[in-house]
This record gives structure tokens, C-alpha cells and sequence, in this order.
């Protein structure tokens, strides 16, 4: 192949002169040494904000005060498995009247479905979740197979009727929230049995089981917790200084605004007992609902199917 730019060139002092001469009386000759070019670096574009997305920034101030318990992971999704709980006429309108006495007590307590006062049955978010599994974190391709495994035990067990029991307080495993809730008495047997039969799923994507002595119920209302045991009367946590390092430190600003709790106040939950307790026992107007449906949520993702024993 022939080169456009010779890599190497010789000059003599005479060109004309074209007949070699001996070696004795040769003239030196100046060698020139040319350089390829340099090869220009190809700039890789840069990627649209479509393809990357924006960068994750938690923002408390967003959610209450709530922070998030575990780190926002690209392609990680959370996860949990639920019975629902319909919020018709009567038991919508109990629950409003159990969540005006709550905060009338403790006037920091979130509803839960938030706003409640507003909500109407007709409402999607009308409805209570009684959890058979912990929260849980999927990769993409564990999606499907916990979802194949709800729709299996929902294809494999019958419709029951379950119901209320009592109000207690049940606090999360970080112990960042604490939560107003009321247990299930009826249908905890059968309840149990579903959880159980998640178990050889979450063990095989490496998930956390529910617990070996669950309490079932659903969550009504919620508070942030403090991380000191200093408290007033009402359960109201006051900033200080952790023990040890003395850089671990409550978040004064999130303290401020956003009040947190020791624990919910005893006056609380024996108020509600004895004011409500009556009432949400009554099977025939708010304790006992029916169990027909199971559902999974992963992300913003809602499956459902109902419960039809083959």
C-alpha cells in the first residue's frame, strides 16, 4: 500500500549529485524523522437525562418528618404483601371518631389513610392493609417470582370471615415510627397459615420471613420516634446528645419541626380501649369484614387476586 507521508526522509547536502561516493569520503547526511499525526479522542455524547434520571435526594420535610429506613438503590424495589380491608359507611365513620379522640391526646399523630376526615368510601385509598409479610427489597428479576407465589396461595385458600380485637401500639423494627393499631382476633389462624406459605419464596430471594409470633392488624395512625427516652408526659422526645460519640447527635432541625415520641401515651391507647372497644367488637356493624383478596405491592405496583380455593 502505498504511504502518503514517508515515515522517515533523508536530505543530502548535494541533490544533484546522484553517483555514490566511496564510503571514506562519504557526506553525512541529516536524517529527519517525521511523526504520524496525533489521532484525535473520539468524545462519548452525553447521556439524556431520560436514560440516567435525576439524581435521588431524600427529602423528609416531604413525608412528614419520615426517613427513609433503608438507602433509595437503582433498580431495587420495595415490596410487601397484604390483605385489604374495604372503609365502608360504618367503620370509615368509626375510625374518623377513633382518630379525633387520638388527637385530641396527642395532637402530632398522622392518620392513616391520611386526611381521613376528607376520605370517602368511594375513595381508592379507602381501605386498611393487614400485612402478612415485612417490607422486602426486590431486584427486577425477583419481581415476578414473589408475585407468582402471592397468586399461587391466593388460588389455594377460601374466602373467611375475620375481625377485630383490640387497639394497641406496635413500633417498627428501626424504631423510627410507632404506630396506633387495632389486632385482629378472628382470622389470625388462617392469616398465619398465608404468611407460612410465603416463607420458601422469601427464603429463596434471600428476604427476611414475617415474624414467628406475628400480631396482625392494621395500622390507623403514626408517630415519629424519638432516639432518647427523655419525654414529657405526653410522650414528647426533647433534643440532647446520644451517649459516646459525641458527634451523634439528634437531628435538632428535623426535632423542630417534625415532633417525635418516646412511645405513644398510656392515656392513649386506654382511652380508646374504653371508649371504642365496645363498639369495634360489634361484629355486626364494625369488628368482622370479610378476607377475599391478596394483594402485593412492589414499587408503585399494585397486583391483586382473589381468594378461590380449588
Amino acid at each position: 500500500m502505498k504511504r502518503s507521508i514517508p515515515l522517515v526522509q533523508y536530505a543530502s547536502s548535494s541533490d544533484a549529485d546522484s553517483s555514490p561516493e566511496p564510503e571514506h569520503n562519504a557526506k553525512h547526511e541529516q536524517v529527519t524523522v517525521l511523526q504520524p499525526p496525533p489521532k484525535r479522542r473520539k468524545t462519548l455524547p452525553v447521556l439524556s437525562s431520560t436514560i440516567v434520571g435525576p439524581v435521588h435526594i431524600d427529602n423528609p420535610a416531604l413525608h412528614d418528618g419520615r426517613i427513609r429506613t433503608a438507602p433509595h438503590i437503582d433498580g431495587q424495589f420495595a415490596a410487601y404483601v397484604y390483605f385489604p380491608v374495604k372503609l365502608d359507611g360504618d367503620l370509615l365513620m368509626f375510625l374518623q371518631n377513633v382518630l379525633r379522640k387520638a388527637k385530641s391526646i396527642l395532637p402530632s399523630i398522622h392518620s392513616i389513610p391520611k386526611n381521613i376526615d376528607s376520605v370517602e368510601s368511594t375513595d381508592p385509598v379507602a381501605e386498611l392493609h393487614i400485612s402478612l409479610s415485612r417490607p422486602v427489597y426486590l431486584r427486577s428479576h425477583q419481581r415476578d417470582e414473589l408475585k407468582n407465589a402471592v397468586r399461587r396461595i391466593a388460588k389455594s385458600h377460601a374466602p373467611f370471615q375475620a375481625s377485630f380485637a383490640t387497639f394497641s401500639e406496635l413500633q417498627n423494627d428501626e424504631k423510627t415510627r410507632t404506630f396506633l393499631t387495632i389486632e385482629i382476633g378472628a382470622g389470625h389462624n388462617e392469616l398465619k397459615l398465608m404468611s407460612d406459605s410465603l416463607i420458601p419464596t422469601l427464603k429463596a430471594i434471600r428476604q427476611r420471613e414475617f415474624y414467628s409470633d406475628p400480631r396482625f392488624h392494621a395500622s390507623i395512625g403514626w408517630a415519629l420516634m424519638s432516639q432518647n427516652s427523655d419525654s414529657s408526659s405526653l410522650g414528647m422526645s426533647k433534643t440532647s446528645t446520644l451517649p459516646g460519640n459525641p458527634e451523634d447527635e439528634v437531628d435538632n432541625s428535623l426535632s423542630t419541626e417534625f415532633p417525635t415520641v418516646s412511645s405513644l401515651p398510656e392515656e392513649l391507647i386506654s382511652t380508646l380501649r374504653k371508649e371504642f372497644g365496645t363498639s369495634l367488637l360489634n361484629k355486626s356493624t364494625i369488628g368482622s369484614f370479610s378476607v377475599d383478596s391478596l394483594c402485593v405491592r412492589i414499587g408503585k405496583d399494585v397486583s391483586r387476586w382473589s381468594l378461590s380455593s380449588n
